[in-house]
């Protein structure tokens, strides 16, 4: 049996996935990820989806998580 897809936040920096999961590129190729993969988050890469570590060069700050309810 295959081990569940898990996506840990790393603050500050990407989404690491492990697990049975799958990366389709925009014409719905599969990338191979070998079982893990790091998602970038701060915009930056230059092979996005995927990190390339940028997000240490930005200085990137995750976004703040929401406490719910309004806003305002």
């Amino acid at each position: 049996m295959s081990e569940s897809a898990r996506i840990t936040v790393c603050p500050q920096g990407p989404l690491l996935v492990r697990g049975d999961f799958e990366v389709l590129d925009a014409d719905g190729n599969r990338l191979d990820t070998g079982g893990s993969v790091a998602l970038c988050r701060c915009g930056g890469s230059a092979v996005k989806p995927l990190c390339d570590g940028t997000h240490k060069r930005t200085r990137f700050d995750r976004p703040r998580r929401s406490r719910g309810g309004d806003s305002s």
